[in-house]
Order: structure tokens, then C-alpha cells, then sequence
């Protein structure tokens, strides 16, 4: 999933105000550390989930050169189980 700047930002303050107001976190340094860091998080999350998404098409066009075009492949299926066993694999939730 591609977010852009504003997106991740908006979603990084509606993560830290509901914590806020659930109790759930005591800031110890000031509001904008704590933003710059959940922005961070979610920012390296993404390009973890990119990284496994071209790792997977990858894998599955080896696949389906190395079975002679693939004709009798499902290719959402294929792809799906591929990004699943990567994601478990590098201890990603999709």
C-alpha cells in the first residue's frame, strides 16, 4: 500500500491521540518526538510490505517461467501464497 506524506502523518496523529485518550501511553518526551517516531514505524512498515510484494512477483515470474509460461497457474492465488510464506518467513503482518 502507497501512502503519501499527509496520509501517514494524519493516520500517525489519530494513532497517537487515541492512545492519548484511551490511557494507554504517558509521554515522556515531547508530542512531536513521539509523532516522528509512529510516522517512522509506519513509514518503514510500508516499505517492508513493498519490498515483500516485488520479492513475491519475483518469485512467482521464476515460477512460471520455470514451468513453461504457466498456463494452468492461478496467478492471484499463486501470488497470495507466495507473499503469505514470505511474510511469515520475514515475521511480517499483512
Amino acid at each position: 500500500m502507497r501512502l503519501k506524506d499527509e496520509q501517514i502523518h494524519r493516520l500517525a496523529e489519530k494513532l497517537l491521540a487515541d492512545l492519548s485518550a484511551a490511557g494507554l501511553i504517558t509521554l515522556k518526551k515531547e508530542r512531536g518526538a513521539a509523532l516522528d517516531a509512529i510516522k517512522g514505524a509506519i513509514a518503514t512498515d510500508i516499505k517492508a510490505e513493498a519490498a515483500l510484494e516485488k520479492d513475491a512477483e519475483r518469485i512467482l515470474e521464476q515460477a512460471i517461467q520455470a514451468t513453461s509460461g504457466g498456463s494452468a497457474i492461478d496467478r492471484h492465488k499463486m501470488l497470495r501464497m507466495i507473499k503469505e510464506k514470505l511474510a511469515k518467513e520475514r515475521k511480517i503482518v499483512l
